[in-house]
């Protein structure tokens, strides 16, 4: 009696070479992430003007952005490649100690980009023209 035993598409195969790939550059990412927010408190330390804290928090941000791509790949290519197809494959994913390492820096990473946007990127007020008046 022979057991059928799925083959993972050629989409998964794909996809999940992908993320390999770019989930290697994530040590660089995160690096470029930390020097953004050293930039951004050294900002603050320095009460520089709202142009340049606006700046320095967008780039923040973008620097988080995409670390946080880096690391949901990272993530996903640490599940296996089954589980690009079949969300229990995911689940199981999570359960494993690298798994959970990654969702966990993923969630962490996920929190200070949101704290950056809420409370890091001031906001810069806009002209009244005359006609508003």
């Amino acid at each position: 009696m022979a057991f059928f035993r799925p083959r993972v598409s050629r989409e998964a195969e794909v996809r999940h070479h992908a993320d390999q790939e770019v989930g290697k550059s994530f040590p660089e990412l995160l690096r470029k992430a930390r020097e953004a927010e050293a930039e951004v408190r050294r900002a603050q330390a320095a009460a520089a003007p709202v142009q340049e804290l606006r700046a320095a928090g967008l780039a923040f941000d973008r620097a988080l952005t995409e670390a946080l791509r880096a690391a949901e790949a990272n993530q996903r290519a640490t599940f296996g490649i089954r589980s690009y197809d079949d969300r229990i494959r995911r689940r199981k994913g999570r359960a494993t100690p690298k798994g959970a390492e990654w969702t966990a820096e993923v969630n962490r990473l996920r929190t200070l980009r949101e704290q950056n946007r809420l409370t890091g990127i001031p906001r810069v007020p806009r002209p009244v023209t005359a006609s508003a008046r």
